[in-house]
């Protein structure tokens, strides 16, 4: 082989390895976009998954229909009320019935504080102030 025939396959090759760099880089580029786009999806889909469990459609409809928020809102007002009057109403009464049972028990210190906040609370509700 002479040196211009070396010289022309050297080029040839240089022009092949060239070629399929080229090649090897769009696959790689090409495997880059892919696994982007699979990221892209999975939090996409995380996403979704996210705004179902809060239940976000369901908040839109109801922003939708404000008589029906008002409606929600005034039903769960009216029940929480009722249901601290009622909590408020058991606990005062069952501390009340502690402190008389304490109060008979006639303990020589405790006894007489408990006895004057009896007295105190059975005066207030004989007052009737309407």
């Amino acid at each position: 082989m002479t040196a211009r025939s070396r010289r022309r396959q050297g080029i040839s090759r240089q022009k092949m390895n060239e070629g399929e760099a080229a090649k090897a880089a769009d696959k790689s580029a090409a495997g880059n976009q892919a696994e982007k786009l699979n990221r892209v999806e999975k939090l996409i889909h995380a996403v979704s998954e996210q705004m179902e469990r809060t239940r976000i459609a369901d908040y839109a409809l109801l922003l939708n229909r404000p008589w029906r928020l008002l409606w929600l809102n005034l039903i769960s007002g009216i029940s929480r009320g009722v249901g601290i009057a009622l909590g408020f109403t058991f606990f005062a009464a069952t501390i009340i019935y502690v402190l008389q049972v304490l109060g008979a028990l006639n303990l020589p210190i405790i006894g007489d504080y408990i006895a004057d906040i009896v007295r105190i609370v059975q005066r207030q509700l004989e007052l009737t102030t309407y």
